[in-house]
């Protein structure tokens, strides 16, 4: 399923605000992004239609099986490419999380595949 980079963004945000405080609602994801609520309330009812989210009546945010497994994949890449650009090229943590949240909407898997490998070697050293 194509979803646009600000999709995989709501669907990370919503994976780690969960993680966080164990559930999410719509204002939470709109505090977190600093979006306005309609705007969050849009791209939700996206995410919704594309089996992605389910929105409980109680205004509860949840993943579905698919929604899990994209919000996983954008954050393991977010985390293994911030570790390559501050283990290869020394960049400081803040600006590297930065540059990591641009560049994981748009790396090929053979990229994304050796900076994962580049980075497990240089982290079992």
């Amino acid at each position: 399923m194509n979803i646009h980079e600000s999709g995989e963004n709501y669907l990370e945000t919503i994976l780690l605000l969960r993680e966080k405080s164990g559930y999410v609602r719509a204002v939470d994801v709109a505090n977190e992004l600093n979006f306005s609520k309609p705007s969050v309330s849009r791209a939700l009812g996206i995410l919704k239609n594309a089996g992605l989210v389910i929105i409980e009546p109680s205004g509860n945010i949840l993943l579905t099986p698919a929604g899990e497994q994209r919000a996983a994949e954008v954050y393991e890449r977010h985390r293994i490419i911030t570790r390559f650009l501050i283990l290869a090229l020394d960049v400081p943590s803040d600006i590297a999380a930065i540059d990591a949240c641009r560049i994981e909407h748009i790396i090929s898997p053979e990229t994304f595949d050796r900076i994962r490998l580049f980075v497990g070697n240089a982290e079992s050293k």
